[in-house]
């Protein structure tokens, strides 16, 4: 009985989990927290333009090299937007700051350096298209009927 039990709740958290993974959700923005800013000192290279994609990877994480490759084509496509990968293993500091749980982690964040949208796990391109544009846009021109995928 107990193994049937931990059984359907284990099927029950991997089907949440894999709902979850790669979705590009909105990020509640706390206007009082400078620490929720990122800035080009934190990722030793400028802002992007109009937007910075930063992408937490580790060495042998394969979705991070999907994920790179996203990102890449992403910012090869639209001007004005930047691709940082960080190595999550040697920035524990932003690691803590920025709540990632797990490898690859994506930060959508705009021209003033707050982070708008994030996804954990391998994103869809179109989900980032649609979140930098979001990101450029800002929030008044997001859908209204958007669950937290974008």
């Amino acid at each position: 009985m107990v193994l049937g039990v931990t059984l359907v709740v284990g099927v029950i958290i991997g089907f949440a989990v894999r709902r979850r993974d790669g979705k590009v959700r909105a990020v509640k923005q706390v206007v009082s927290d400078a620490r929720a800013v990122v800035t080009s000192d934190d990722l030793g290279v400028e802002l992007g333009e109009r937007v910075t994609l930063v992408q937490f990877s580790t060495a042998f994480c394969q979705p991070c090299r999907a994920t790179r490759r996203i990102l890449h084509d992403v910012a090869e496509m639209v001007p004005g937007v930047r691709h940082v990968e960080i190595d999550a293993e040697s920035r524990l500091d932003l690691v803590r700051r920025f709540d990632v749980m797990r490898t690859p982690t994506v930060l959508v964040v705009d021209v003033a350096g707050n982070v708008v949208k994030r996804a954990s796990g391998l994103p869809r391109k179109a989900d980032v298209i649609a979140a930098v544009g979001v990101a450029v846009d800002g929030p008044s021109h997001e859908s209204s009927h958007q669950s937290d995928s974008v």
